[in-house]
């Protein structure tokens, strides 16, 4: 399956921040685009970094200050 065919997702804060993101699905790989540019290229993540990333996420271990 290549990252074109992924059934892609935008974020729910998209109307909200202006800095919109979309998470595609497939066999066992994750993309993440920008949704302003979806040509522009896209982040692909083996699906057990994924979850390490969101894992790390909902944990609060990332400086965001």
């Amino acid at each position: 399956m290549s990252l074109g065919q992924m059934t892609w997702k935008k974020s729910s804060y998209s109307g909200q921040t202006g800095s919109c993101v979309e998470v595609g699905g497939g066999a066992g790989i994750v993309g993440v685009r920008d949704t302003k540019d979806r040509d522009g290229g896209t982040l692909a993540f083996d699906r057990r970094s994924w979850s390490a990333f969101l894992g790390a996420i909902k944990g609060q271990r990332f400086d965001l200050s």
